[in-house]
């Protein structure tokens, strides 16, 4: 496990009034500093609305990367399952691994998720709710899922979605990524989501055009929130 004092990588962009602070989570056998790398594809505009800050995950990969040859390790993951996705090994160790870092780095408002990372986002609001995770640092006010799909552990599904995602959320839903079925799943136990369609496969697509303007949207919207609450 990689010291805390590299795991957070903050934009750079300093600012006079608090941004909405965001941890970010990556996907399965991948780092902290891939997704920075792969979120920093976004416009600049975008990016300056937010203080992005990249975690990485607490285990060291325990087989192959899918990003190998393509990014550099180490590579991480974030808790380990079965072939059926039905059983966790370490989850609560992570839970409180995440937890522990968002006490000392936080606090934080919100949080984005990649693969893996969207799972654990899309379930971080109803495993606070029901005081299994995150019981000590402020309530998830929004999720930016990319990738996304519900967690299936049957004692994970019970406590994370017995009541549905009211926080805003904005889910990157590509054509043919192959967890498309399981991010519409979850994007049907979200309240206020709002969702940006991609003609790409599992990937962190970047944003142009009338998705650009939604993404903004949905930013704005979150900075108004967040500035309200200070």
């Amino acid at each position: 496990m990689g010291s805390e004092g590299n795991n957070s990588i903050g934009n750079g962009i300093g600012a006079t009034t608090r941004k909405p602070r965001v941890l970010c989570l990556h996907g399965f056998r991948t780092s902290a500093e891939i997704l920075k790398k792969q979120v920093h594809k976004w416009p600049e505009s975008l990016l300056q609305k937010l203080d992005l800050v990249f975690l990485d995950a607490p285990f060291p990969c325990q087989g192959k990367s899918d990003v190998e040859g393509i990014f550099d390790p180490p590579y991480y993951e974030w808790f380990q399952f079965n072939k059926e996705f039905t059983e966790y090994t370490n989850f609560d160790e992570c839970l409180k691994y995440i937890e522990d870092f968002m006490i000392k780095n936080g606090p934080f408002d919100g949080l984005l998720g990649f693969s893996q990372g969207a799972i654990l986002s899309g379930g971080m609001p109803g495993l606070q709710e029901k005081g299994v995770a995150l019981t000590k640092v402020p309530k998830v006010k929004f999720l930016i899922i990319i990738g996304g799909a519900k967690f299936r552990a049957p004692s994970v599904v019970e406590k994370a979605y017995s009541a549905p995602i009211s926080c805003p959320s904005l889910h990157f839903l590509g054509e043919t990524d192959f967890l498309r079925p399981y991010g519409v799943e979850l994007i049907d136990s979200c309240v206020e989501p709002v969702v940006i369609h991609h003609p790409k496969g599992h990937t962190i697509p970047r944003i142009d055009g009338d998705n650009l303007k939604n993404v903004t949207s949905f930013m704005e919207r979150v900075e108004k929130m967040c500035e309200i609450e200070q």
